[in-house]
């Protein structure tokens, strides 16, 4: 695959990552913008993976070996069971769903090298850190927006009708 189709398909992965935790964070959900940025980015990268690796295996003209791809999928089911095992929940307050989808992005970064696709493991790295650097201040000050204008939540109605009801 072209490197800069990969870049522009993580680019748009990011951006609907950024999209919809920006409207998760300011509902003030546990799993806001950082969150759903690296997931959404993480599920992109394991795409990329398989398709690059079919891709190359065609242009070669070689066999696709369809047993990677099926480790690969053990990689994203696993890394989830180990991301669930730093998620902890104290009260209303859950902590760790950032380090959770890093966990799991880390895996697709991993699985990129072990393939050998190098130059779009450190293009996934630069993205991630932006996400767990930029993000998470952008994410900091929403929070504390939030915080001290509380008329600023556009959606505080809806919160408390979802309250209500039982989310």
């Amino acid at each position: 695959m072209n490197l800069h189709i990969f870049a522009s398909r993580l680019i748009i992965a990011l951006v609907c990552g950024i999209l919809i935790g920006l409207e998760r964070q300011l509902r003030q959900r546990s799993a806001g913008l950082t969150t759903n940025s690296l997931v959404s980015v993480g599920a992109c990268l394991f795409i990329l993976i398989s398709e690059t690796v079919i891709s190359n295996a065609v242009t070669s003209g070689g066999l696709v070996n369809n047993d990677n791809l099926r480790v690969l999928a053990q990689i994203v089911t696993g890394i989830g069971f180990l991301g669930a095992g730093v998620i902890l929940r104290d009260g209303f307050t859950i902590h760790g769903l950032n380090s959770a989808a890093t966990l799991w992005c880390s895996a697709a970064v991993g699985s990129m090298c072990g393939y050998g696709l190098w130059r779009e493991a450190i293009i996934s790295v630069l993205v991630i850190l932006f996400i767990n650097w930029i993000l998470k201040f952008v994410e900091r000050y929403l929070e504390t927006h939030q915080k001290n204008n509380p008329a600023a939540d556009p959606y505080q109605c809806e919160e408390k009708k979802d309250d209500i009801v039982g989310k």
